[in-house]
């Protein structure tokens, strides 16, 4: 069963990739908290969607009984590379497997290490800006908010930043498209391995100081680190790091288009914006993970069987009132925000510290440069939905500045 039938009943039979749903979700989750909290459905190869803090944070926990082998709202097969090694990311993988090959990411994506990417950010978003504030109209989501994560992964991993239009076809055509669409996903997927390939191959014969060049010389365990992980993590950091901090910055952005007070508020306090930004991911959490059930076990005390999948609605938990106050309401400067945005658990994204820069310069160079911004049309705007959710077309006008 697929998105071609309407849902009848969100209990039995959700259906993640619902227009409507994608659009707007919390409503369904709202209701879903208080009548069925672990709702299920036949759909997309079936699966459990616990809608709680406490049944997202308990599933997340589960490594004896969820595997993360499979982590796609839809199935997806496995891939393997020339020697029938599974090819794995950080994400996809179980312990003891996981710990060490997480450690290995970790230096670059630290606190310290982020912030030599900070003023190139920044002017990569001055220069984005200064391409368009002369128009009085932008399409956020395309041409501001898209381009900037492909960007800085470029950067980081030492490939041309130039093809960031392709890397995002690339990732948008194997998570997004190819979330309901086989075919779709395995002709991205295949590009994304063979592009990696080839720069692998490049520092093989002329290492340099980025994330490639350094998996290929780290070890584990006194060995290389396999190829299969190097592989695996290239992938993740590609697919991973562009379409989700896309997502987050034109949320972002949305809801200032949208809520004038707010926009108003962080362009007479900047100061605010970092705990803006956690509140934006909080209330606008693009991911949704999954795990698969090695063995039976159960959620919220809903029996989960060996084999079915189980939906990690980050979303649906940062919107739950035993957790947050006033849920559904946007609070910028609110005091408590212990939200998982970025996941719960041992696979909690490695890349947050570099997201939360990424959003921080995104949107604090934007309200400086263009204090005062609206929706053109709230019905032009359209969303992603599934694995991301997020603004794809995000039409925004402005003042255009005099000089």
């Amino acid at each position: 069963m697929t998105s071609t039938e309407p849902v009848d009943n969100w209990e039995e039979d959700y259906d993640i990739f619902d227009p409507e749903f994608v659009k707007d979700p919390y409503p369904v989750w709202q209701e879903l908290r208080a009548t069925c909290p672990v709702p299920h459905t036949d759909r997309w190869g079936g699966s459990y969607m616990p809608t709680t803090f406490a049944g997202v944070r308990e599933a997340a926990a589960d490594l004896e009984h969820l595997s993360s082998v499979s982590v796609g709202v839809t199935p997806a097969p496995q891939t393997y590379d020339d020697q029938g090694q599974r090819i794995r990311s950080i994400i996809s993988s179980d312990q003891p497997d996981h710990t060490p090959e997480r450690r290995l990411m970790l230096p670059f994506f630290s606190p310290k290490a982020v912030e030599r990417y900070r003023e190139h950010t920044q002017e990569l978003c001055r220069t984005l800006i200064r391409g368009f504030i002369e128009d009085g109209r932008v399409d956020a989501g395309t041409d501001y908010a898209r381009q900037i994560p492909p960007r800085i992964i470029a950067a980081i991993l030492g490939i041309d930043p130039e093809m960031a239009d392709e890397f995002t076809e690339w990732v948008q055509g194997a998570l997004e498209i190819g979330s309901t669409d086989p075919e779709v996903r395995e002709h991205y997927g295949e590009i994304i391995r063979e592009f990696f390939l080839g720069e692998i191959a490049k520092r093989e014969v002329e290492p340099d100081e980025h994330l490639i060049s350094f998996l290929l010389g780290a070890e584990l365990d006194g060995e290389p680190v396999p190829m299969p992980v190097v592989r695996g993590n290239l992938g993740l950091m590609l697919v991973a790091g562009i379409d989700t901090t896309w997502s987050s910055i034109g949320s972002a952005l949305w809801h200032l288009a949208s809520h004038p007070d707010d926009r108003e508020r962080l362009v007479a306090e900047p100061e605010l914006l970092p705990v803006a930004i956690e509140e934006f991911l909080r209330a606008y959490s693009p991911v949704t993970m999954a795990r698969v059930a090695s063995s039976d076990t159960s959620i919220c005390g809903r029996a989960v069987h060996k084999g079915e999948r189980v939906l990690l609605s980050f979303p649906a938990a940062n919107r739950d009132p035993e957790v947050f106050d006033d849920p559904e309401r946007v609070i910028i400067d609110r005091k408590q925000n212990r939200h998982v945005a970025f996941g719960s658990g041992i696979h909690r994204c490695a890349g947050s510290n570099l997201a939360r820069m990424e959003m921080q310069v995104a949107v604090g160079e934007f309200l400086r440069m263009i204090p005062e911004f609206e929706l053109e049309d709230p019905e032009a705007v359209t969303w992603a939905g599934g694995q991301v959710r997020g603004p794809r077309h995000l039409p925004i006008t402005f003042p255009v500045p005099t000089l």
